[in-house]
């Protein structure tokens, strides 16, 4: 019933900065977390940032200071901005929701979008 479709990954040199979107249809209940994982070849998924349903974040510290999670309700989407990207940043990005309606719990992914940063 949800769908998550990242959006706005790409190349960029290093120093420069992206804006991943991750667009939500279908309808949300619940409390909720949103979160950004990555995945390097080779590389298991890692969490990069998380916002919980009452809206603390959380960074991956080699991110702190320079990827920003945010949300915005109105227009169902969830972004990550991402500032002074380095190499070690290229990775496919994913979207992702979790929370729970009614003692149930739902999990969605996005299909992830690819980031790539040249030196």
């Amino acid at each position: 019933q949800v769908k998550l479709v990242e959006s706005g990954g790409g190349l960029v040199q290093a120093g420069g900065s992206l804006r991943l979107s991750c667009a939500a249809s279908g309808s949300i209940f619940g409390s909720n977390a949103m979160a950004w994982y990555r995945q390097a070849p080779g590389k298991q998924r890692e969490l990069v940032a998380a916002m919980a349903s009452g809206g603390s974040t959380d960074y991956l510290d080699s991110v702190k200071g320079r990827f920003t999670i945010s949300r915005d309700n109105a227009k169902n989407t969830a972004y990550l901005q991402m500032n002074s990207l380095k190499p070690e940043d290229t990775a496919v990005y994913y979207c992702n929701l979790k929370g729970v309606v009614r003692a149930l719990a739902y999990d969605y992914w996005g299909q992830g979008t690819q980031v790539t940063v040249s030196s």
